[in-house]
């Protein structure tokens, strides 16, 4: 009996320790607790009452209570406060300054912008009355007009950040032009950088767009290294061709689609000999064609055949580069060639256009047509690199250099778009220098993990030495010089090639199994063919190199 009391004695006097622990620790949290009572009472909150602003813009605004200033545009009257106006320049120094206005209580604006429309000016004005503003993407360019008019800078950017969000096919145009006209930096190269990936993938078939764009912006376009050529040069000459062909006819309706065979035949049927950009109808695309690398679209049997039927581009221009090419085609046979380097400059000014989408992420090898100098290069990609290699089998019956190790130039730029065309990611390799003996391949990228399928690849390469930099260079400078034509000249004919003509439209699986020597501009597959990637002449070869 005398354990069992001594059991429970010490079992209480546990209980009493732990209550006295638990208690002990209790007031220290109750003290702990009241220190943040007190510092949660003593620290200021700040809310935002959004219901006034809401009240402002409601009884001030639409409903025009105690307005001091009625502004009279677009046949409008608006009956605001001049406190508010105020916030834009414009207003600001109307009001306070020695104008006429500063002590009236009607102000007349007379708009003479079209862009600018009484919804618009709705937007603006009540954004002057509230923290925030509900821009409409299909209004956005007219807001943005007039929030320039009244030198609204915060509204200009909002309506830039706007206009960079939704940039697309059918917007960047119409926003470069925009941004142009109304200064807005971040836009004007947003839009025209969009346009440098997009126009050969996405305007070819699209004639309303390819319509809308300008000789100014197309020349630019032209001239820019950074454009993503699809296919080569002349892919880019086609879509010149057909471009011109909208603008010459402005009424005519542009249908989308691939060009219409017979209209593309217009330059060619043409009864006049004289070069069409000799003409007073070709004139004003003279500027265009001249951004063109000429050298570029030298170098296939068939190009050179559809230059001279379409008699577009007069022959006296081609005189040059052609010399220039056949004179570095008998110095590489020769060995007589130097070494190819040069600075970025020149480098981007004088090199080979050259691209295309890879579909999907599987591992695929090609090459781009025509005689590059005796060097047969072909592109190998696989899930996460893109390499080259200096292909050199005489079974393939071309004309290949015979030089142990060949140099040249390459930079490769790799973009990822999303739906609206936009760049989700985009990488550019520095310009290198690459040496290559016979069927020798090396690294050229490793792509970044960011990059997703379909893939654009541009190529620019500079396969032979450029020519010594004359003084008094322009600044934005192709490949070849042309001499501006000061009258009409007749057409000095090119001599034409033995095969029969070729149409200019893609080629079907049928004409990609005949002759090479008979082929149209063609996807020539020597193994297993992919997509066919341009709807203008293609130049661009997968091959099964087994």
């Amino acid at each position: 009996m005398g354990n069992v009391l001594n059991k429970l004695s010490h079992v209480s006097q546990s209980v009493r320790g732990l209550k006295r622990k638990r208690s002990d620790k209790d007031d220290g949290e109750s003290g702990d607790g009241s220190d943040l009572l007190d510092q949660s009472l003593t620290s200021p909150k700040r809310k935002k009452l959004t219901s006034t602003a809401k009240y402002i813009y409601q009884a001030l605004f639409k409903e025009e209570r105690n307005s001091d200033i009625t502004v009279h545009a677009l046949g409008k009257m608006w009956h605001l406060h001049k406190v508010y106006l105020s916030q834009s320049p414009y207003f600001a120094t109307m009001f306070n300054g020695s104008w006429r206005e500063a002590d009236e209580e009607y102000v007349h604006i007379e708009i003479i912008d079209p862009k600018i429309t009484i919804d618009s000016l709705f937007s603006v004005f009540g954004s002057l009355y509230m923290d925030e503003v509900v821009l409409e993407p299909k209004d956005i360019v007219s807001t943005l007009a007039t929030a320039t008019l009244f030198q609204l800078d915060g509204l200009i950017d909002r309506c830039a950040e706007v206009m960079v969000e939704t940039t697309n096919a059918e917007t960047a145009v119409l926003y470069y032009n925009a941004a142009c006209e109304y200064g807005v930096k971040t836009v004007k190269q947003y839009t025209f950088g969009w346009l440098l990936v997009n126009l050969l993938s996405n305007f070819q078939q699209k004639a309303h767009r390819l319509r809308t764009v300008s000789v100014e912006l197309m020349e630019q376009l032209v001239a820019s290294a950074d454009l993503y050529v699809v296919q080569t040069e002349f892919s880019l000459y086609a879509l010149l061709r057909h471009w011109m062909l909208l603008k010459l006819f402005p009424s005519e309706p542009a249908s989308d689609g691939l060009p219409d065979p017979t209209r593309e035949r217009y330059f060619s049927e043409r009864t006049n000999p004289v070069p069409f950009l000799h003409t007073p109808e070709g004139a004003p695309f003279v500027r265009v064609f001249r951004a063109l690398r000429l050298r570029n679209l030298l170098n296939h049997h068939v190009d050179v055949r559809l230059l001279h039927e379409d008699n577009i581009i007069p022959p006296d221009w081609l005189h040059k580069p052609l010399l220039r090419q056949w004179c570095s085609v008998l110095a590489i046979d020769q060995s007589l060639d130097k070494e190819v380097k040069c600075d970025e400059r020149t480098f981007l000014e004088s090199c080979i256009r050259c691209g295309r989408v890879i579909p999907e992420n599987i591992s695929q090898r090609w090459r781009w047509t025509g005689f590059h100098y005796g060097l047969d290069l072909l592109l190998l990609s696989d899930t996460r690199t893109l390499r080259i290699k200096r292909h050199h089998r005489t079974e393939h019956e071309r004309l290949l250099s015979l030089q142990v190790k060949r140099q040249f130039l390459i930079r490769v730029s790799l973009a990822a778009l999303n739906e609206l065309g936009q760049i989700r990611h985009q990488q550019i390799t520095k310009i290198q220098s690459v040496s290559l003996e016979k069927n020798e391949e090396t690294l050229l990228a490793v792509f970044d993990r960011e990059l997703t399928f379909p893939l654009l690849v541009s190529v620019n390469m500079l396969l032979d030495s450029p020519p010594a930099k004359r003084d008094n260079s322009p600044a934005v400078a192709t490949s070849d010089e042309v001499p501006k034509p000061t009258e009409p000249q007749q057409a000095v004919p090119l001599p034409s090639p033995a095969q029969p003509a070729a149409s200019s439209s893609s080629a079907t699986a049928q004409q990609a199994a005949a002759p090479t020597e008979q082929r149209s501009p063609a996807l020539l597959s020597l193994g297993n063919a992919g997509p066919s990637g341009s709807a203008s002449l293609e130049r661009m070869a997968l091959v099964n190199d087994s």
